[in-house]
């Protein structure tokens, strides 16, 4: 790995051989920046490409190649920034209220999202090797659609920069089936963990598990071959519960988009549902971070169009908000090594969660507000013990009338 500062061959641009990129090229450079108004969404898909591969190399100060050679530093520039973040750091005044009066949270929380097998677990394993410089280290156990008994069952807390004084943490979650998308058990399950947080080790359990949760042999975790021995251990108040402030979306690209060219939109209603969840409202409106993984597996035209299929029936811009990020490559080989675009949009990704995390906060709740509080608890408890009166007297009142007309009927 060259050092920062030091020159390192051009990355891999994959999508320069897609169809009408030569057409973008040409635009690009007839007036110095392309027209964005006669950019097709393709085009814009391209001109996002190339601003992450001229920020993966570092080289911000002009279009320009250095003979032939990129500078390795965005990566490490925005690394550095993550590696010295505290919860609060980004935070802008908004609303005439000072940073002292809003309720920040020690740590920011980003919560990873999607189906099974769709690389959330990958993704962590690539936070680590990118963000916390481990290797090939995995620290996340991944599973595939053929292993269901390896896939992550319980919700698993990671410091991807590995250090003592992170300021965030992401939180790796088991993965939805397709056709249980529209279940209100997994509207309930989100709205339960944006609502009431999550914390480590806590159990995702769905409908059809088994009785007893199979052993799990992931680096770190207590191991429990008894069911009710480990739900006690989960529920522990030894794990600090986390206030979920970002949310970000892992869908499988390829497998998303052979389905629909097949005929089946199933995956990708499913990816939509999903996506406009009513559950992320309540992080500010914000919608979550949509990130593509598997494109390696897909040609060039399947990747782009791919990502502008998958974009346009979610709702969400082909450009903001997504990334198109390959967690390893089929040989084993890290992204930094191989493809430091992918390192880079991961980087950028995680750097943008933590920007709507610090968008999120709320203000604290003052004396006022904790006093009106329980003025209302007060009252709804009057409210209920006057009804449970009522009711009593009423059906004393009953019994009575009841027992009264009876006599009558006897004289």
């Amino acid at each position: 790995m060259s050092r920062p500062g030091q020159f390192r061959q051009e990355p891999y641009c994959w999508w320069r051989s897609a169809a009408k990129y030569d057409e973008y090229v040409k635009l690009k450079f007839e007036g110095g920046l392309p027209d964005v108004s006669r950019l097709t969404r393709r085009m814009r898909v391209f001109k996002e490409l190339e601003r992450l591969a001229l920020l993966a190399s570092g080289n911000t100060t002009g279009t320009h190649e250095y003979q032939g050679q990129y500078i390795e530093g965005g990566v490490n520039e925005l690394r550095h920034k993550l590696l010295t973040y505290r919860s609060g750091d980004f935070w802008v005044p908004t609303g005439g209220i000072s940073k002292d009066m809003m309720d920040i949270p020690p740590v920011a929380t980003i919560l990873l999202v999607g189906f099974s097998a769709s690389g959330k677990s990958s993704l962590v394993n690539l936070m680590y090797s990118v963000l916390g410089r481990s290797g090939l280290v995995p620290f996340a156990q991944t599973s595939s659609s053929s292993s269901s008994g390896s896939r992550t069952m319980l919700l698993k807390e990671h410091n991807v920069v590995r250090s003592l004084r992170s300021g965030f943490c992401v939180y790796d979650s088991r993965g939805f089936d397709y056709n249980d998308i529209g279940d209100d058990s997994v509207r309930e399950e989100l709205s339960c963990w944006m609502n009431y947080g999550i914390h480590q080790n806590q159990r995702c359990l769905r409908s059809g598990d088994p009785d007893n949760i199979p052993h799990h042999n992931v680096a770190g975790d207590d191991m429990h071959d008894e069911f009710h021995t480990m739900s006690e251990y989960n529920w522990s108040s030894k794990f600090v519960r986390r206030t979920v402030n970002c949310v970000m979306l892992v869908a499988n690209m390829a497998e998303i988009y052979k389905a629909f060219t097949a005929g089946d939109s199933n995956l990708i209603e499913a990816t939509r549902q999903l996506f406009c969840s009513s559950a992320f409202r309540n992080c500010d409106d914000e919608k979550p971070i949509l990130i593509l993984t598997h494109g390696d597996m897909l040609s060039t035209e399947e990747r782009i169009e791919g990502r502008l299929k998958i974009c346009e029936y979610v709702g969400v811009s082909e450009t903001t908000g997504v990334y198109d990020i390959v967690c390893l490559t089929e040989y084993g080989f890290l992204a930094e090594e191989s493809d430091p675009v992918s390192a880079y949009a991961l980087t950028e990704a995680v750097y943008r969660a933590l920007l709507i995390s610090d968008r999120t906060h709320l203000p604290k709740k003052t004396h006022k507000d904790w006093a009106l509080l329980v003025v209302s608890w007060i009252m709804c408890f009057i409210a209920s013990l006057f009804a449970l009166i009522a009711e009593i007297c009423f059906k004393l009142g009953g019994g009575g009338r009841q027992r009264d007309h009876h006599r009558l009927l006897m004289k």
